[in-house]
C-alpha cells in the first residue's frame, strides 16, 4: 500500500508538502515553472488519499510533450486545458504523451486525449497484460484481485472486495492499446532535451522513469516518491517478485547522475540518490520486520500484516479500512515472497489457497 516513509523532504508528510517550485502546497492547482520550457500541472484525483497527479509539460519548438496525462475525469481536463492556456498553449500544441505507468490516473486521460487529437501515446510493454484484462473483463469471471488476496491469507477482504465491485465495465476508450511501446532503455529526444526512457519495474510491470541527465531532472512516475512509498504487490496478473523487482530498479536509478525529482505525486525533490537510499532501507527494514514476524510460526501473509505498523503513524492493521487492509496484505506477501528468494523463509503447506510462510530453518 502507499504509506508515509522516512524522507530526504525535511521529513514532511505529503498532506503538509510544500513544492519550491511554486512556493505552495504541492497540489494546488497552476501550471508551475520547474524551469524555462517545463511546467508541473497538479490536477485533481477523485479520491480522499492522493490529493493530486503531477503531469509534465515539456515545450518544444514542434509543440509540448506531456509526462503522464491525470485521470479522465471532466474536473482533470478543464484544468489541465486551463492551466496549458495560461502559458500560452493548449491542448493542440500537445504532439505526444510519455506515460510513466498503467494506472488510471497516470493513462486514461493521456489515452483519451492521444485518441482526439491523433498524438502518439507511449506505454511500458511491461503493462500488456494488465491492459489486455481491462480490454477483457468479460471473459475473467470474478475480478483477479480476489484470488490474489485469497493467496494472501486475507479471504475475508476478498468477499468485501468483491462487494466494491459493482458490475461496471471498464471503458474501452480509457484502456484502449498505446501506439507506441516501449520497451527496454532507450533515448527520446524531446526538443533540445534528451530523456533516458529507463524501465523500472516494481510498482508495475512496465513502469518507466525518463531522466534528463544534461538537464538534471528525473520524471520518476510513482517509482521515487518524495514523501511516500509506492504500492507494491498491487498487480495483476500477479508477478513473481515484485518487492525485488522495484528494489533492483531503485538500484538502476540510484546509478544514473543524482537528479532533482519530479514525482507524480508530492512535491520537487533535491535529490534521487537521497531518496532512493531511504526507499531501499526502508524496505529492508519492513523484511527485517516480516521476517521477526514470523517467529516460531506458520503465517499467511495477512497475519503478518496484522502485526505490522501502517502509514508514518504506526497504525494498526485493524484501524485501517478494508480496501487498504488487501494493499497491506498483498504488499506484505511481497515482502514474505522475496525473504523466501533470499533464503530466509520457506513456503508451507497451503490452506484453503492460502500461502503460508515460516522462518526458514
Amino acid at each position: 500500500m502507499t504509506h508515509d516513509a522516512p524522507t530526504s523532504f525535511a521529513g514532511t508528510p505529503t498532506a503538509a508538502a510544500i513544492s519550491p517550485d511554486s512556493g505552495r502546497h504541492w497540489s494546488d492547482e497552476g501550471a508551475w515553472e520547474v524551469e524555462p520550457g517545463l511546467w508541473r500541472i497538479p490536477l485533481p484525483l477523485p479520491m480522499d488519499g492522493l490529493k493530486a497527479i503531477n503531469v509534465y509539460a515539456l515545450a518544444a519548438d514542434d509543440g509540448l510533450t506531456l509526462v503522464d496525462g491525470g485521470w479522465a475525469i471532466p474536473q482533470a481536463r478543464a484544468l489541465l486545458d486551463e492551466c496549458l492556456r495560461s502559458v500560452g498553449s493548449g491542448f493542440g500544441d500537445i504532439r505526444r504523451f510519455l506515460v510513466t505507468h498503467i494506472h488510471r490516473d497516470h493513462y486514461t486521460m493521456a489515452r483519451v486525449l492521444g485518441t482526439e487529437l491523433g498524438v502518439p501515446v507511449s506505454l511500458g510493454r511491461g503493462d500488456e497484460p494488465g491492459l489486455h484484462l481491462l480490454n477483457h473483463v468479460d471473459e475473467l469471471e470474478q475480478s483477479p484481485f480476489l484470488q490474489v488476496l485469497v493467496t494472501a491469507g486475507a479471504h475475508d477482504l476478498a468477499e468485501q472486495w468483491a462487494g466494491f465491485d459493482d458490475g461496471e465495465v471498464p471503458d474501452p476508450a480509457l484502456w484502449a492499446y498505446p501506439d507506441v511501446w516501449l520497451e527496454g532503455d532507450q533515448r527520446l529526444e524531446v526538443g533540445a532535451r534528451t530523456l533516458d526512457a529507463v524501465h523500472t519495474p516494481g510498482h508495475t510491470p512496465g513502469h518507466y522513469v525518463f531522466a534528463d541527465a544534461a538537464g538534471g531532472v528525473l520524471f520518476a512516475g510513482d517509482h521515487v516518491l518524495p514523501t511516500i512509498t509506492p504500492s507494491i504487490g498491487f498487480t495483476v496478473p500477479p508477478v513473481e517478485q515484485p518487492l525485488r523487482d522495484f528494489m533492483a530498479s531503485l538500484t538502476r536509478v540510484r546509478a544514473l547522475p543524482d537528479l532533482r525529482i519530479l514525482p507524480a505525486h508530492g512535491p520537487v525533490a533535491p535529490s534521487s540518490h537521497a531518496r532512493v537510499d531511504e526507499l531501499l532501507a526502508h524496505h529492508e527494514r519492513r523484511l527485517e520486520q516480516s521476517l521477526a514476524a514470523l517467529g516460531d510460526a506458520e503465517l499467511t501473509s495477512q497475519q503478518v500484516a496484522v502485526q505490522l505498523g501502517w502509514t508514518r503513524h504506526e497504525r494498526a492493521f485493524a484501524e485501517l479500512d478494508p480496501f487498504a487492509q488487501g494493499m497491506a496484505a498483498m504488499e506484505t506477501k511481497a515482502h514474505l515472497d522475496l525473504l523466501v528468494a533470499r533464503g530466509q523463509a520457506e513456503v508451507g503447506a497451503p490452506v484453503d489457497g492460502a500461502v503460508r510462510y515460516r522462518a526458514a530453518g
